[in-house]
């Protein structure tokens, strides 16, 4: 592994920071013509012909940035090029998914009309992985062909409620939201979410603006087991910021903006994503991140397997690969987000690279135990609840 600069040009707005009422109705609208029930797909009508042995290629769809390249010659990709090297088999890698909603209207209509998509793994945020999951549009991996999967994920991510045993969807990278805040200019810490709604942060706090962006951490401040959040969790939610938006004491919901006025001063505390953090923090070393008392947000960008993929055993091969945690790491050291494979931080400790060992410590790429034991995967909005919620929830940010 080699080392290099800890804090990478790119970014990851488009993955996060989506406006999710606007996008949610959109993928609403492509299942309205035939309705869900219609677009369900059975589980022994998902496999395709595997000609994994004989066609020896893979097509690999996913985000930008989001993957390492070579320094001299950014069309190298270091992993994935040892990958094809030890393997034989040729990856077709695609920064297609822009957007999670366009994603799904893109292969949407081929995978509820049971055709294949041409796309081998895709990678996608875990609110829209249930999406999928759901519909039955994706396939069970075999974990018998994955034991670094097995052996190596994190424990806190095997078990989302939307993919019980996590037989669908394999994390890609993961992340935390949680609170970011200027610690100079406010003249104090925060260790809980209770804190943002002092008198001294009047005005001077955003929220993200995307429902399933905002609401766990936010519930998780008013004591709420997010695992498990009821109607009555979420409404009560509503009615909270309901009162400090009358107040005016959040300035406004964003996006990935946010960064730009935590930045410039014009907040001084506000939701935020532990990837971005980490690259704020090497020009501001006065922002500071935190995983509140009452818990913060844990959330993974999944790797999952399209319905009909014609080489589902290599795709099963690939995912493997970037489990092992030496592979895992060189990823991780590119990136920045939340390792989901804990024993890389071995790696870069035991490198010699001094770089690579301060990475090893970050506790915003390798959680330590304390933060650990407050981190939790929300139960997702059901299709049942998210017209009503998105409606109430847009309403009060003014989407």
């Amino acid at each position: 592994m080699t080392a290099r600069a800890r804090f990478s040009a790119r970014t990851h707005p488009s993955r996060r920071a989506l406006l999710r009422g606007i996008g949610g109705a959109g993928a609403a609208a492509l299942l309205a013509g035939c309705g869900v029930p219609a677009a369900y797909v059975d589980p022994k009508e998902r496999a395709g012909r595997d000609l994994s042995a004989r066609d020896r290629v893979l097509h690999f769809a996913n985000w930008p940035l989001y993957i390492d390249t070579d320094d001299k010659d950014k069309s190298k990709r270091p992993t994935l090029d040892a990958f094809q090297k030890r393997t034989g088999i040729s990856v077709r890698y695609t920064e297609e998914i822009n957007d999670n909603d366009e994603f799904f209207g893109k292969v949407g209509p081929a995978l509820m009309n049971h055709q294949e998509t041409g796309r081998d793994l895709i990678v996608v945020s875990d609110w829209m992985a249930a999406r999928y999951v759901r519909l039955g549009w994706v396939q069970e991996m075999d974990r018998a062909k994955q034991p670094n999967v097995a052996k190596y994920l994190d424990p806190l991510l095997r078990t989302p409620a939307f993919d019980e045993g996590r037989l669908h969807s394999v994390p890609w990278q993961s992340g935390i939201t949680g609170i970011a805040y200027n610690r100079k200019k406010l003249g104090r810490e925060i260790r809980s979410t209770k804190e943002l709604w002092a008198d001294d942060l009047s005005g001077k706090v955003t929220l993200l603006s995307g429902l399933d962006e905002s609401f766990s951490l936010l519930m998780q401040g008013m004591g709420v087991d997010v695992t498990r959040w009821t109607a009555d969790d979420f409404h009560a939610l509503c009615e909270q910021i309901e009162g400090l938006v009358r107040r005016k004491h959040i300035r406004r919901f964003t996006g990935n903006d946010y960064i730009k006025d935590l930045s410039t001063g014009d907040v001084l505390a506000c939701q935020a994503y532990s990837g971005d953090i980490i690259q704020l923090q090497a020009d501001n070393p006065d922002i500071e991140f935190v995983v509140p008392e009452e818990g913060a947000e844990l959330w993974a960008e999944s790797l999952m397997i399209p319905n009909l993929a014609q080489h589902k055993t290599s795709a099963e091969q690939l995912v493997d690969y970037y489990y092992e945690p030496e592979v895992a790491a060189e990823l991780a050291s590119w990136v920045n987000y939340v390792c989901p494979v804990p024993a890389a931080r071995d790696v870069l400790a035991d490198s010699g690279d001094e770089e690579l060992v301060a990475l090893a410590e970050d506790p915003l790429i390798f959680p330590d135990d304390a933060m650990r034991s407050r981190l939790a995967i929300a139960r997702d909005i059901s299709a049942d609840e998210r017209a009503e919620f998105t409606k109430r929830w847009n309403s009060i940010v003014g989407l």
